[in-house]
This record gives structure tokens, C-alpha cells and sequence, in this order.
């Protein structure tokens, strides 16, 4: 009796062990950009194809609420703006860059592009001048980006007061529908609907900017970081280093497993496997580290961006980012 007892002690405390051990697992919450693509990218971490010591609690929201979340901190990780590091800094708000998040393709990528409806008139930006053009996020670093192309290469005026164009924010969900019933006469897209646009004969390009942009910006053009706050990258600094190599290899797996992912994705999101394909391999990289490159064309985007008056300062990119951040 007394060898049974001892032992259902044993084996309760063994339980008790283990319990203790599964709630001290640590969380790190994410949010990132709320898009069928980057879904896919997140994929192998939200169906434990990745796994680690801690826990990534994740959600996806759209570029305004991403925005928001980045001065509430309502995340310890957040998929922001590459603009916003400086715009940050000038309110006070300090974040370091963890990763790239979102990279332009080589200059023969797709992306940048304005889609205007297929039977319209407009065959040039220069016919745009005086119309209106809808975006999703006008402080996005990707509208930056395509204001910066647009100005260097293409000499034109891209004041949201007074310019050629005139800049409508419209919540990106109801962006199609205003260019096909004419709100808007021209307007950029999503990553999906973008890629819809070309399949649907309603809407036609009627500029495809990428390779203007990075020429602009000095190389593959940066639009999304993933910014981390040094206070709370400090004080759990191993939880956040587990956290950038399950990114990371999240990203890894998808790339190197996209035909599964594909498949995976198109089941649950009902797009068709050759969107997260053409995504993947034609518009954008995720690499999750922070190379040299990164870091000059980053720097190059808050010069161009002060020369324009977006911003009126800007760190050495270098001071700000993550000592933790992986490099390629």
C-alpha cells in the first residue's frame, strides 16, 4: 500500500512538473498584413510545420489598423511600414527592425502597378493628370514608394495637395468596386486583387511600376519591416530570437514547399493555386533577415522620402536595427 501510494505520488508530481513547464511556455503575439499571400507565407508556423520553444500568437489586419497597432504597441512584433520607423521616431515612439518583411522582386518583378478599367480612355500616367487615383493607405510605404517613382522618373507633381493626381484613401476591400463603377479612375491594389485584376477583363494595367521604384530607391525596393520595441526585445530577448527563426524558417518552408502551400492555401482562401505561386516567385520576397542591402535601401528610401517632405528626419539605419535580427 505504502510502495502504491509512494508511487501515485510520484507520478502526480511528475504531472505536476510537466504542467508547470507547458504554461511557462512563452508567447510572443504577431500581427502582419492581412492578405491571401502572406497567409501563405505564416502557413507552416499556424500548422506546427514549424515549431519552437515558444508560442506565436498571430493576426492579420489591413495597413491602417497595422498602422495603429504600431503606435499603440498593441503587439510585440508587427509587420509595419518601413516609412514608419522614422515617422515613429518624431512622435517619440522607438522600434527596431527585426526583418524584411516585404521586398520588391528584381527589376523584372511584378508590382507598383496602376489599374485603371479596361475601357477607359487613360493610356499614359500622363493622361491621369487631374483624375483620381484610389489607394488603400496613402502613408503606406508602398504609396511612398510609388509617389518617389513617379516624381524621379516620370517628373511628375505627387502632392497629395495641389499635384497631378488627386490621392483617395479608400478601405482597400471596396478599392475594385469603385474602379469599376467608376468612384476612382484609376487605383492600386492589393497583392490579391491585383492579381485578380489581371485575370478579370474589367480592369487592365495601365502602369506597372516596379522597376521604376527600384531604380528609384537604389535596388529591390523595401515596402514592410517587422519592428519589434527595444524595451520588450530587451527584456525577453531569447523569446524574440526563437520568434525571428521560426519566421524565418516559416518563410523558408514556404518557399522551398510551395506547391504544397499553394494547394493549401488555395483550399482555404478558395483563389486558385497559381496566385500564392505567381506571388511567391513573381512580386515579392519575405526573407526574414536583414541584409546589407536592406539596410542601404532602406536608408535610401527615408532620404528620397525627407527630399519630398514625407518625413523630416531620419536615424542611420544601422542604429535601428534588432542586434538579434538574422542576416541572410
Amino acid at each position: 500500500m505504502t510502495i502504491w501510494f509512494a508511487r501515485v505520488t510520484l507520478l502526480v508530481g511528475l504531472i505536476g512538473i510537466i504542467a508547470v513547464r507547458a504554461e511557462a511556455k512563452e508567447t510572443v503575439t504577431f500581427a502582419y498584413l492581412l492578405d491571401p499571400a502572406y497567409e501563405a507565407v505564416v502557413w507552416p508556423i499556424a500548422t506546427g510545420k514549424v515549431a519552437g520553444n515558444i508560442d506565436v500568437e498571430m493576426t492579420a489586419l489591413d495597413i491602417p489598423a497595422l498602422l495603429q497597432a504600431t503606435g499603440a504597441k498593441t503587439y510585440d512584433v508587427i509587420m509595419t511600414a518601413a516609412i514608419g520607423i522614422p515617422q515613429a521616431k518624431a512622435r517619440g515612439l522607438d522600434l527596431e527592425i527585426m526583418a524584411t518583411a516585404l521586398r520588391n522582386k528584381s527589376f523584372g518583378g511584378k508590382g507598383g502597378d496602376i489599374f485603371v478599367r479596361a475601357d477607359s480612355p487613360y493610356r499614359t500616367l500622363a493622361d491621369l493628370k487631374g483624375k483620381t487615383i484610389g489607394n488603400p493607405s496613402l502613408p503606406s510605404t508602398g504609396t511612398t514608394l510609388l509617389r518617389i517613382a513617379l516624381a524621379e522618373k516620370f517628373g511628375l507633381n505627387v502632392a497629395f495637395d495641389g499635384g497631378d493626381f488627386r490621392w483617395v484613401q479608400i478601405p482597400a476591400a471596396a478599392l475594385p468596386g469603385a474602379l469599376a463603377t467608376g468612384r476612382v479612375d484609376a487605383a492600386t491594389l492589393s497583392h490579391s486583387q491585383a492579381y485578380l485584376a489581371e485575370q478579370d477583363r474589367t480592369f487592365r494595367v495601365l502602369a506597372r511600376l516596379n522597376a521604376a521604384i527600384n531604380e528609384a530607391i537604389g535596388g529591390p525596393a523595401i515596402s514592410a519591416i517587422l519592428a519589434g520595441y527595444p524595451e520588450k526585445l530587451k527584456a525577453r530577448s531569447a523569446a524574440f530570437r526563437e520568434f525571428a527563426r521560426m519566421i524565418r524558417a516559416s518563410n523558408d518552408y514556404t518557399r522551398s514547399h510551395t506547391a504544397e502551400v499553394a494547394a493549401a492555401m488555395s483550399r482555404q482562401t478558395k483563389l486558385e493555386p497559381a496566385y500564392f505561386s505567381t506571388w511567391l516567385n513573381d512580386y515579392f520576397d519575405t526573407p526574414m533577415t536583414v541584409s546589407a542591402a536592406d539596410e542601404k535601401v532602406i536608408q535610401n528610401l527615408w532620404i528620397k522620402a525627407k527630399s519630398l517632405g514625407i518625413i523630416t528626419s531620419y536615424p542611420d539605419v544601422k542604429t535601428v536595427v534588432w542586434e538579434g535580427a538574422l542576416r541572410p
